[in-house]
Parts: C-alpha cells; sequence; structure tokens
C-alpha cells in the first residue's frame, strides 16, 4: 500500500514497543455491533443500466495515472493500470461485490469449496467448461500449478513481491476430470479465496524469463472478455479490443483505451474529448459541477500576477470553450475502499512513548476533520473507526473508543505524565537540529523560500499569509482528495492560515512543551507535487490541534518521488499523512502493516510495511490466528480483537474514508465510482439513443443485485 492510494494487493508488493500489559487487556473486545457493517457509508455511482440499454460498439477512454511498467500484477512496480488490465483481460476466480466481500466469478467457476480440513485442508474448483484462454487451450490444474510454484517463494529466480497464501500451498493436482482443480495446504490458511485472481497463464508463470519479463508490456495470451492489443508508450495508450473467444455476455464497448493523463490535466481532457472517464480532485470535479448548471459556464480563475491583454483573451476563450465541452459530462461520487490515516513513527524520538502517541491521538478531533474533507462534497462524513475494516465490510467495527475521543486535558494529562513540562527551559540548538524526532535532510526539501518547512507553534513562526484564488465558498474543497489526488489551484480552508502575528485560537497552549531542555517539535512531512494542497490543509489543522496542548510541529514539503522512499519508509519524519486500501482478506494483506519490526541478521530492522514501526507480538499473534481458522465468525473475532490492540498502541489514526470523484461522460453507463466493487468489463458502454440509465447512484443492495444478474449468478 502507499499514499497515493494505489489498489491494496498492487501496492503491498512495491516495496521499543507496547507490552501486553500496557493494553489494557480487558478493553480490548472492540465495541460496536455487526450491524455497523450492513451498509457501506455512500453505494456506487456508476450509471446503472440494463444491457438492453446499452449501445453495441464504442471506445471507452479511460485516463490512469500512467502506462502500466509491467501487465504482471505480482511484481513490485504494478500499479492501479496493471490492475484495470487485469480486471478486463485475466481470470479471476472470486471479485468483490459491492459491500467489498469475494464472490465467486461465475464466467470461471462453476463452484469452489473446502472439502476437507483434516489431515489437510484442500479447496476444490470445479471450473466453468467453457472457461478457455484465448489460445483456445482449457483453464485448468497447469495453470494453477505454475502460478502456486512461481508465486510460492521457494524459487528465488522468480522476481515476486510478495508470496502471501501461496507459501501454504503444498501441491496442485488434476482432480476427477479436467475441469477439476484440488489444491492442498501445508496448514490452513481462510483466506484461500484470494488466490488465483488474478489467474495468469501457464505460458507466463511456467518460467522465471517469462514471468519476469515476458509480461511486461504484453499478454499475448488471455481470457477475460477483452485482450491486449497493444500498449503504445509514445501515445502513452493500453489499447484493449473484444476477446473473440469470449464465452460469458460478450462485451458492448468495441475497446478500451487506458490513455495516461497527469491528474491536473484531467479536467482539460475530458473537454477536449480526449477522455470519456477519469478520476478528479474536488476542484476539477467543482469545474465539471459549474459547466452543467442552468446559466453560464462560470468565470475563469485568474492567478494573481501580470497578463497581457492578448494571453488573457486566449486564457478565457481556451476556459470558456472547455466549459462548453464539460456540459456533456458529470461527476459521479462514492467513497473509496481505502482511507487516509495519521502515521507517528515511534521508532524513536518523544512517539516512542506510548503516552505521547496516545496525546497526539487525544487531541485530535477526527470527527471534525472527516466533516471538513467529506462534507462539502455531499458525502457521509464519518471518521474510519478501523484499521481493518471499512463501514460495510464484514468484520467492521468502530474500535476507537479503546484509545478515546477527542480530549484536550486528557491529553495534557498523558504529556505531563510523560515529562513534557509547559514552558520549561529550552537549550539552544540549531535550526536543522529543532525537531524531536528522527534527524531529516533539508537538501530534499522543496523549492521555494520558506514554503519547504516551518513550525506550526512556534511564536511568529507558525502561521503565514495564504492568498486563497478558490472563492469565497472554496476552502474546504481541497479537503476532499489527497495523495495521489491533484488540485488544479492553491489555497487551504478558511481558518487553516492566519496572517503573521495572528493570535493563538482561544484554549490554545500559552507556551511549547519541553522535556531535558528540548522543545516538543514533531516533524510532520506531507508530498510537495500537484495535489499536496489537500494534505497541507489537512496537515495544518491537525497542527493547530496539536498546538492546543503544547506540541508544536515543523510541517516539511517533500518532493513526491521521495516521500515514501527517503521519508516514510525509512523512518525520517515523526507524523506523516497517507492512505492505505481496505481489504477483504486483513489477516493476509494487513499483517505486514502492523507486524512488530524485527532486527535482521545484519544489524537493520526489518519493518515490512509497518512504516511507524511499532508492533506486539500479541497483535502478530492474533493475525496469524485469524489466517489459520476455517472459522468466519472465529476469524472476524481475531481480527477485531487485533484493531483493538492496533488502537491501543496509538501509532496509526485512521482519519476518513477517502472520496471518489470520477468524471464521466453523461452518456456513459455501469462505469464510474465503483466504491468496493470490482468493474464489470463488459457491461460498460454508452447507452442508446433515447435510452436512459435506471439511476446514477446504486444503493449496495442494487449494485450486488447487478452485479449478480450481470455475472449470471
Amino acid at each position: 500500500m502507499s499514499h497515493d492510494g494505489v489498489g491494496l494487493r498492487a501496492a503491498m508488493r512495491s516495496v521499543a514497543f507496547l507490552t501486553a500489559g500496557a493494553l489494557a487487556v480487558p478493553l480490548i473486545a472492540g465495541c460496536g455491533s455487526d450491524d455497523e457493517a450492513s451498509t457501506p457509508l455512500a453505494g456506487q455511482d456508476i450509471a446503472p443500466a440494463a444491457r438492453a440499454q446499452v449501445a453495441d460498439g464504442g471506445t471507452l477512454r479511460w485516463a490512469v495515472d500512467d502506462v502500466p511498467e509491467t501487465l504482471n500484477t505480482f511484481q513490485a512496480d504494478a500499479d492501479t493500470g496493471t490492475t484495470r488490465v487485469a480486471q478486463a483481460v485475466l481470470p479471476s476466480m472470486f471479485r468483490l461485490d459491492a459491500k467489498g466481500r469475494p464472490v465467486r466469478n461465475p464466467d470461471y467457476l462453476e463452484s469452489a469449496k473446502v472439502v476437507e480440513t483434516e489431515p489437510r485442508q484442500v479447496v476444490l474448483y470445479r471450473l466453468n467448461q467453457q472457461a478457455v484462454w484465448s489460445d483456445g487451450r482449457e483453464i485448468g490444474a497447469a495453470d494453477f500449478a505454475a502460478q502456486w510454484r512461481a508465486l510460492s517463494g521457494k524459487d528465488s529466480a522468480y522476481w515476486t513481491a510478495r508470496n502471501a497464501g501461496y507459501d501454504r500451498i503444498a501441491k496442485i493436482e488434476r482432480g476427477t476430470n479436467d475441469l477439476e482443480v484440488r489444491v492442498t495446504f501445508s496448514r490452513p490458511y481462510a483466506d484461500w479465496k484470494s488466490l488465483f485472481s488474478p489467474l495468469y497463464p501457464k505460458d507466463v508463470m511456467g518460467t522465471p524469463d517469462a514471468f519476469n519479463d515476458g509480461a511486461r508490456r504484453k499478454l499475448k495470451v488471455t481470457a477475460g472478455p477483452f485482450k491486449v492489443k497493444n500498449v503504445d508508450t509514445a501515445k502513452k495508450d493500453v489499447v484493449l479490443t473484444r476477446n473473440p473467444r469470449w464465452w460469458g455476455h460478450p462485451a458492448k464497448l468495441s475497446e478500451i483505451v487506458l490513455h495516461a493523463v497527469p491528474r491536473d490535466k484531467r479536467a482539460a481532457a475530458l473537454a477536449d474529448g480526449k477522455v470519456d472517464l477519469a478520476d478528479v480532485d474536488a476542484a476539477e470535479a467543482q469545474r465539471i459541477d459549474l459547466a452543467t448548471r442552468a446559466k453560464g459556464t462560470g468565470t475563469p480563475l485568474m492567478g494573481p500576477g501580470r497578463t497581457s491583454a492578448k494571453k488573457l483573451r486566449e486564457s478565457v476563450t481556451t476556459y470558456l470553450r472547455r466549459q462548453q465541452g464539460l456540459r456533456d459530462f458529470e461527476v459521479r461520487k462514492s467513497l473509496e475502499p481505502a482511507y487516509t490515516q495519521l502515521a507517528l513513527n515511534g521508532a524513536e524520538g518523544p512517539l516512542a512513548d506510548e503516552r505521547v502517541r496516545r496525546a497526539v491521538a487525544r487531541a485530535i478531533d477526527r470527527t471534525e476533520l472527516a466533516k471538513a474533507v467529506l462534507g462539502p462534497l455531499g458525502l457521509p462524513a464519518a471518521p474510519v473507526g478501523s484499521h481493518l475494516a471499512l463501514a460495510g465490510e464484514a468484520g467492521y467495527t468502530d474500535s476507537s473508543g479503546v484509545l478515546g475521543g477527542q480530549d484536550t486535558a486528557a491529553a495534557q494529562a498523558l504529556l505531563a505524565d510523560a515529562g513534557w513540562v509547559l514552558g520549561g527551559p529550552v537549550k539552544e540548538e540549531k535550526k536543522a537540529d529543532k525537531a524531536a524526532g528522527p534527524e531529516h535532510k533539508k537538501g530534499d526539501e522543496s523549492q521555494g523560500g520558506d514554503d519547504g518547512a516551518y513550525i506550526v507553534g512556534e511564536d511568529n513562526k507558525d502561521v503565514r499569509d495564504h492568498q486563497d484564488h478558490t472563492g469565497s465558498d472554496g476552502g474546504d474543497k481541497h479537503l476532499a482528495q489527497d495523495g495521489r489526488q491533484h488540485t488544479g489551484k492553491q489555497g487551504g480552508a478558511q481558518g487553516a492560515y492566519a496572517p503573521k502575528g495572528t493570535a493563538a485560537p482561544a484554549g490554545a497552549a500559552a507556551g511549547a512543551l519541553a522535556k531535558n531542555g528540548k522543545a516538543l517539535i514533531l516533524r510532520f512531512v506531507i508530498p510537495s507535487g500537484p495535489g499536496s494542497e489537500a494534505l497541507r490543509t489537512v496537515a495544518d489543522r491537525i497542527s493547530q490541534m496539536l498546538r492546543k496542548v503544547g506540541i508544536r510541529t515543523d510541517v516539511t514539503k517533500v518532493p513526491d518521488d521521495s516521500f515514501f522512499k527517503d521519508h516514510v519508509a525509512s523512518g525520517q519524519y515523526d507524523l506523516a499523512l497517507y492512505s492505505w486500501p481496505s481489504t477483504p482478506f486483513p489477516a493476509t494483506d494487513a499483517r505486514p502493516i502492523y507486524a512488530k519490526p524485527v532486527a535482521a541478521a545484519d544489524g537493520s530492522l526489518n519493518v515490512e510495511q509497518n512504516y511507524t514501526r511499532v508492533g506486539t507480538d500479541q497483535v502478530d499473534q492474533l493475525f496469524d490466528q485469524a489466517a489459520a481458522t476455517l472459522d468466519d465468525d472465529e476469524a472476524r473475532d481475531l481480527i477485531r480483537e487485533a484493531d483493538s490492540r492496533i488502537w491501543a498502541a496509538a501509532a496509526s489514526i485512521p482519519l476518513y474514508q477517502r472520496p471518489q470523484l470520477v468524471g464521466a461522460r453523461k452518456a456513459l453507463a455501469n462505469a464510474g465510482a465503483f466504491g468496493f466493487q470490482t468493474p464489470i468489463y463488459e457491461d460498460m458502454g454508452f447507452l442508446k439513443k433515447g435510452a436512459k440509465a435506471s439511476g446514477g447512484k446504486a444503493s449496495a443492495s442494487a449494485s450486488a443485485t447487478a452485479s449478480a444478474s450481470a455475472t449470471k449468478e
């Protein structure tokens, strides 16, 4: 996973601790009920339409961030583009429904179930007898076995990014006929439904050379409603065409073209007819909404500085032309299966003390942040209550009560107990060493004067004048995206910045906290590229909340390409904001994120993806037990207990579910803001003349029904 919100499995392939006694074990059972998981906070918004209402033919041009570096989802540099291609052209034994639950894909599976548990777990797959690869060969046990061998981790010649689950398989063999595949596990594995989705042909998985290089830019053999026609790096296109050997519902579209478009150019690309579908940020979504209003196309927002009359006329003309083009589009919105969190680095410095981490958590008003981010978009504004599931997913329970809500007095008491004294003496230090946390390099900060780093809470240095070009009502619109999302203009939420010298907010601490002659200043790292305005605004709100309890923050903007590698992953930060995708398989997928770091043979610390560097043996054991039980109820209970203990550790504070905003051509059906559900590529298309979608936003139950119909369940 990463800060840019990439799909969980692709992202997870890219790259002093609490004791049991400190966890208040009687409170670890979690709070809430199964009812919380009944419905996602926001349903799909895909303009659902029956297949009979969708025209045959046409090309869907779909914006992606980049042309994928590889078409092999099991390699470290796989991205969301890789995932989209795989979903459209390869088999998946299971895919996700509108509530994020894995459901059998009938195009490939007649059935799949555990048929034996003793002496070993055996899963029997019965394949759809029509399922064939594009070269005419039946999908079968040889493909399953080749993928297992490639991903088992036993052969280092395969450059795999992960082998979770496949390393538990003992053998794969043909069943009583060619349509049966028997998978025998060496030890029980609860998340067996996560395997073989996608499934690659043995041509790709059969040899290290084919795995490592053969599927990077082409897939000769596929088995989905589409196939890969070509990858054109010059045009920045991946072209998918109908698969003539597809046995399921025929694809409505003739082609899908995945076209690379920078995040801050998406609205222009839509208006110019270069794409029909694109994830957009809040500012560009607002621009699309403005264009579709009954009166006019709006006025272009001009930045400061001198502009010649000619350039001004050209700019206005281009803007108005594009606004006219955007009238054919609409914004479809939901919530992503991902959440934004505040990460606290507990490896060293003040945050190595559990009491200080808990104080930071108690100082933050998560409800206020969720409302500020999601409220202006008209999306449900509720803070995320679990690290391991989102509302609507199986097993979701709000366990945040283990840590407690916002409480300034409680936060101050925790800091006092940890020895941090208000107004205590502070030794003179070099500016580069002000932060109480890990040292940081000054050379990689963003250019542009003091914009790279500033301290919130330090007299006359914590606030700066920011010119807002968004208009009087646009302050909170930036908050709607983070990480990978890009806004096209500067500005922050009203109240996030104040002129230099402005008095501290009511209730703010009169001075900074200090201990042993060192001020409590936490280094807050955020990316500086397009879209960083949102993260910066959220960071400033958090900084002001921390200031009220006497904690100062050194907010540092760093280049996007070094944010994770040089800061988060390497531990050069105290506080950071980034997003984790959700997963229906937390026992497998979330374990590396919260696993207790282990010292390697060379003395280094192996943190896997636990960038907060805080973990416990108890949490590891709970994940292991959940992965090994075949009782769903028991597994959910174990996951909930693990989540409660993660909350108690106070190293990762979930804030809000990420908004999903998609600019879509109005005539495009069955595509848009998918929410939890896997897209159904064969149903996407343009409405017939005079036809109408059944409704812009699908409820969880309605979209689940549509999914079942579309997949012939």
